[in-house]
């Protein structure tokens, strides 16, 4: 069971947008790549290969920003388990200092790889999340 993940960035070159910070399409990225890397980490390899997880809706609050060769340290966790198809999936970035410079919410979709359809979320399924 991995009920939080977490993963560190740095920011390269090609993160850095012409303010001199790390894009917010990056963090989209990022926030989508720690998803991926969760579910890859806790899934069961029978629910990896049946499901695939979709965004249905970002609400992402920047506090704050890293410059180019800075790192965060993001966190990601299930909050609330799911209802029906759907998931609300949390992820804080937090720079060298602990601060939360950029957290998230982040509502996804399981869906069945075969049909392309959503599937309820069963119990055993999330299990390893929450």
């Amino acid at each position: 069971m991995i009920p939080s993940f977490t993963r560190s960035f740095i920011a390269e070159a090609r993160h850095i947008d012409e303010m001199g910070h790390v894009n917010n399409a990056v963090w989209v990225q990022w926030i989508q790549d720690m998803a991926t890397a969760h579910w890859d980490a806790a899934a069961r390899p029978e629910d990896r290969e049946q499901y695939v997880w979709l965004v249905v809706r970002h609400e992402i609050d920047y506090r704050g920003n890293i410059d180019l060769g800075q790192s965060v340290e993001g966190t990601t966790w299930i909050e609330g388990g799911a209802r029906g198809a759907k998931s609300l999936r949390r992820v804080d970035f937090r720079d060298s200092a602990g601060r939360v410079i950029v957290s998230a919410a982040t509502t996804w979709a399981m869906l069945d790889r075969t049909s392309g359809r959503p599937a309820r979320v069963r119990p055993e399924v999330i299990a390893p999340f929450v």
